[in-house]
């Protein structure tokens, strides 16, 4: 944590009565803002918040019973393997074992969504990604870090567009998944969502990003006091 950081949750105090979206405000539990380390190298971003996100207000949570948000699986309960990001964050010792589920100890790790709130029933619309803009540029602005993880399709094609010059229709985030994407004050990292990983994806990424955190990654800026 930085040295004037006051908190993990929503450390920049941003709206948590945010009413950009009517649909939006009728179905969600909160509005989940970004939750982290705001001296970060590695910014994570996924599409929504997760059931236990809209319960606990922590971007890309999970617990460690197995079943709150698929993590047996997809959101539909379909069979995965039972991948979660928490589980890969500590194994590459960015996440506190130890911490509870609803207050993970992060080091060097923000995570946060394109959309800050949830409908348990659909995914977010173009608009509604559109009124959460401002909330993400503002965090990558202020935490302004090295490397992009885009958690899923959906945010690899947004950020994508936002921050590479590739053309939308070659990034794919199954050819993707682990490579590094040269970006405009970014590297790109994309990541298949944990809970649809195979445990060779799983694997493959995890390997991917040791190799990625051993090398000079931070030569595309410099490197900066922490």
């Amino acid at each position: 944590m930085d040295a004037n950081q006051r908190s993990r949750a929503n450390p920049y105090g941003m709206d948590e009565e945010c009413r950009n979206c009517p649909a939006l405000c009728e179905t969600r539990t909160q509005v989940v803002h970004g939750y982290g380390d705001v001296g970060a190298d590695f910014l994570f971003i996924g599409e929504r918040p997760t059931p236990t996100a809209d319960e606990v207000g922590v971007p890309l949570a999970v617990s460690d019973d197995g079943t709150a948000d698929g993590r047996n699986g997809n959101e539909n309960g379909d069979a995965a393997s039972g991948t979660t990001l928490r589980r890969m964050l500590e194994r590459l010792g960015l996440c506190d074992s130890t911490s509870p589920p609803e207050q993970p100890c992060l080091e060097n790790v923000y995570l946060t969504n394109l959309t800050r709130c949830r409908d348990p029933q659909r995914k977010p619309t173009d608009e509604e990604i559109g009124n959460c803009d401002p909330y993400l540029n503002a965090e990558i602005r202020m935490i302004n870090p090295e490397i992009l993880i885009p958690v899923g399709e959906r945010a690899l094609t947004e950020l994508g567009t936002e921050y590479t010059t590739t053309p939308v229709d070659e990034l794919d985030v199954t050819a993707d998944h682990g490579q590094r994407i040269r970006g405009r004050g970014f590297e790109l990292v994309p990541m298949i969502d944990p809970r649809e990983q195979s445990d060779a994806q799983t694997q493959a990424w995890l390997e991917a990003f040791v190799a990625l955190m051993a090398s000079d990654y931070r030569q595309t800026k410099g490197q900066r006091d922490r």
